[in-house]
């Protein structure tokens, strides 16, 4: 039974539905245990440009103060925490660590959606045989975990790549024994299953299985109906059987991320 997910959003990114305490009760109704929040993150850009999928800063104290009422309104029922996902973006990284140092954050998923810093408009899911592009993401990613702190990587293999296979195996492997020696899982994300998107892709995870890699599932929800997914979380179930994939429980996210505490 999927009963703990730490991938979940809320209207603020502007691409869910659903009010906050909407989710939570869908959560107890399923039987679920521990419920993660965790919304697109505010980001501190230069000049007057800013994402339009994800909180503005202002909106933060609201997210937290929003997810406490609740923590406290079914303590007893679900256990509720509350971080970020977020991207790694070297060249606004410090002063996007000055914004959290400031929020009561919990954990960070690294939802690496856009190469180098997000205002050259380059996303990850787009279709490319660029190996240069591959080994960006695989960069970027690598060196997010490195910093210690992300907790887990969602949607590890979203980046779309439809070159050499030679060269998918080669960087993705390297992506892999990094996550490895950082102590950081992978995440199968249950909404490409349940959108039928490119991800989960049998190749990334043929090649987590090999290395050794921790992996969890994430519902991704953006919608409170979609908070426990089982449908797709018994196809991860099969996946992770197939590829021999050492499947956790997702409150192993709450063990990483130690530069948040």
């Amino acid at each position: 039974m999927f009963t703990k997910s730490f991938h979940t959003h809320t209207t603020r990114c502007r691409h869910a539905e659903g009010k906050d305490r909407e989710y939570v009760l869908e959560a107890v109704k399923s039987g679920m245990t521990v419920l993660g929040f965790s919304d697109h993150s505010p980001y501190v850009f230069e000049g007057d440009y800013y994402s339009g999928f994800r909180m503005r800063p202002e909106e933060a104290e609201g997210y937290f103060a929003s997810i406490q009422a609740l923590k406290q309104e079914f303590a007893g029922q679900i256990e509720i925490h509350t971080g970020f996902e977020a991207e790694y973006y070297p060249r606004f990284f410090p002063a996007y660590e000055k914004l959290l140092s400031r929020l009561p954050a919990e954990y960070l998923l690294l939802g690496q959606h856009f190469l180098f810093d997000e205002i050259e408009k380059i996303p990850s899911g787009r279709e490319t045989d660029d190996e240069t592009l591959l080994k960006q993401y695989v960069n970027q990613v690598s060196d997010a975990m490195k910093t210690g702190m992300f907790a887990c990587v969602a949607h590890p293999d979203c980046f779309r790549f439809a070159g050499s296979e030679a060269a998918y195996e080669r960087e993705m492997t390297r992506l892999c024994e990094n996550a490895l020696l950082c102590g950081v899982p992978l995440e199968i994300n249950l909404l490409g299953i349940r959108t039928n998107r490119h991800y989960p892709n049998p190749a990334f995870w043929r090649i987590a299985g090999r290395v050794g890699n921790t992996v969890v599932c994430g519902s991704d929800a953006h919608a409170p109906k979609d908070v426990c997914d089982t449908a797709s979380y018994e196809k991860a179930l099969a996946m992770a059987a197939e590829y021999g994939l050492k499947l956790c429980e997702a409150d192993v996210i709450l063990k990483g991320g130690h530069t948040l505490r």
